[in-house]
């Protein structure tokens, strides 16, 4: 079954793409980057891919676990009866599933019906506008991602043998998280042995991301019981994005038919590392010329560490480290996420950068120990939880505001052996929970109203204090194990 170039293929194609199938399959990303979509007739699809077809606004309008958001958000809402919003296929974004036997499969983006522009909360949108902002002065951006990830074995299921991510669920409703078993045990990054204590899983997650498309560049054991790390296949910035979320439904996928899950929370197990979710990012002229390299060393640099950074990049820089605060809540979307934020663990807590810094917030890549058209930003905060078009959104427009207003980059780099949060780090620490970085997100003025609309961080950071008000209200295990007896 030969397959198109995707980036080619239109709806006057599709009958011939699509001439041996029964059926497609659709998939949206929602605010928390999970896909939200279903199974359609062919029929059905062929007579909405140009135009598009209704689709329930309630996926912007209840959370991770389909409860309604408390605080009635603009998009979809009880008032406006949680009306239908436009799906649009991407035609790009056609792919084959392959452990769903090959059935086709399309992304969609979403379109208010009213305005017919793309919605403003819509996670691949908001990435699309802020690319349109620099393709329309000759630019482009690309981005890479790595994401760690725990796997547990998944128990059996108390109604038949298979054992899956629902079996894991089910497991943990009458059973202490710290018996889910761990894949492997103990602490073993970068091991050629561990991964063939499950061989056949291991191969058939990269092979089948490779087959659906978002494939993996480097794929190894993380130090930790069952984690591993995965580095995907660097791209534009939209290809990546998309990668991203297939990359974790394919893990999730293959995982259930293993009777294994995967976990991206930021932080599993306490005293142990978290997940990180580090992204890439640089831009290139309309030929592909990376734009960060300076092309010569600036022996004049106010640091060492940019004297290969060009100006458009130390602008770019400068934004980031301007807005990095402002932001919390994308890079760090749970409560969980600021379990991993903390010192002393590898993860970034305060507005920190430096040349191959690691421990720094934004690590700068440039020559000599890159190439220059590997020249690039590492932004290190993120963690596995996130959304990757609202990460990659954010640090694209995060940065472009500074190459707009031609920023110059307040604080010094953190110099190697210099610890995140020492003396002698300069820089503002950031968000400690959800809660203060919502705050810090959603107040008037803010760096993240400017850059990326009003109406975009109305509705996250409503998701956001939904987020906050549940776990207010949670009754959590160590406070009865702590409290039942003492007080």
């Amino acid at each position: 079954m030969s397959t198109p170039n995707p980036s080619e293929i239109t709806v006057a194609q599709l009958p011939e793409i699509l001439k041996d199938d029964a059926a497609v399959k659709v998939g949206g990303v929602d605010i928390d980057g999970m896909l939200r979509g279903k199974l359609m007739a062919k029929s059905k699809f062929l007579s909405v891919a140009e135009k598009g077809f209704g689709f329930c606004s309630v996926v912007f309008g209840w959370d991770m676990h389909d409860q309604t958001y408390f605080k009635e958000l603009k998009v979809s809402n009880a008032e406006n009866g949680y009306r239908d919003i436009i799906a649009i296929p991407d035609l790009s974004s056609f792919r084959r599933i392959p452990w769903e036997n090959d059935v086709p499969f399309f992304l969609v983006s979403f379109v208010d019906p009213d305005t017919n522009e793309t919605l403003n909360t819509c996670p691949r949108s908001l990435l699309s506008r802020t690319v349109d902002k620099l393709k329309a002065q000759g630019m482009g951006a690309m981005a890479g991602a790595e994401f760690e990830f725990y796997q547990f074995r998944a128990p059996t299921s108390h109604d038949g043998p298979e054992a899956n991510s629902s079996s894991t669920a089910q497991f943990l409703k009458d059973k202490p998280v710290h018996q889910l078993p761990s894949l492997t045990e103990g602490m073993f990054g970068y091991s050629l042995t561990r991964p063939v204590h499950n061989q056949e899983w291991y191969y058939s997650v990269f092979d089948t991301c490779s087959k659906f498309r978002c494939g993996i560049e480097g794929w190894h054991t993380e130090s930790g019981p069952g984690v591993f790390e995965a580095a995907l296949e660097f791209g534009e910035i939209k290809e990546m994005a998309d990668r991203a979320a297939l990359f974790k439904l394919t893990v999730k996928s293959i995982g259930s038919k293993f009777g294994i899950t995967p976990c991206f929370m930021a932080k599993p197990r306490a005293g142990l590392p978290g997940n990180s979710g580090h992204m890439h990012v640089s831009l290139v002229d309309s030929a592909g010329k990376n734009l960060l390299w300076r092309g010569e060393e600036d022996l004049n640099a106010p640091w060492p560490d940019v004297r290969y950074l060009s100006d458009i990049g130390r602008h770019f820089l400068a934004g980031l480290i301007d807005g990095l605060p402002d932001v919390m809540p994308i890079f760090a979307p749970t409560i969980n996420s600021y379990k991993r934020l903390v010192e002393n663990y590898w993860a970034p807590v305060t507005v920190s950068w430096g040349l191959e810094h690691r421990a720094a917030s934004i690590r700068v890549i440039t020559p000599p120990t890159a190439s220059p058209k590997a020249t690039r930003f590492e932004v290190r905060v993120p963690g596995a939880d996130t959304n990757s078009h609202l990460v990659l959104a954010t640090i694209l427009a995060l940065g472009w505001r500074g190459v707009e207003k031609k920023m110059e980059i307040k604080l010094p780099p953190l110099g190697k052996g210099q610890d995140v949060g020492g003396a002698a780090d300069k820089g503002e620490r950031l968000a400690k929970s959800l809660k203060d970085g919502t705050a810090t997100m959603m107040r008037p003025g803010s760096v993240a109203r400017e850059a990326l609309g009003d109406e975009f961080v109305e509705h996250f950071g409503g998701t956001r204090e939904h987020e906050i008000k549940l776990w207010d209200e949670a009754v959590t295990d160590w406070e009865v194990k702590r409290y039942i007896e003492t007080v």
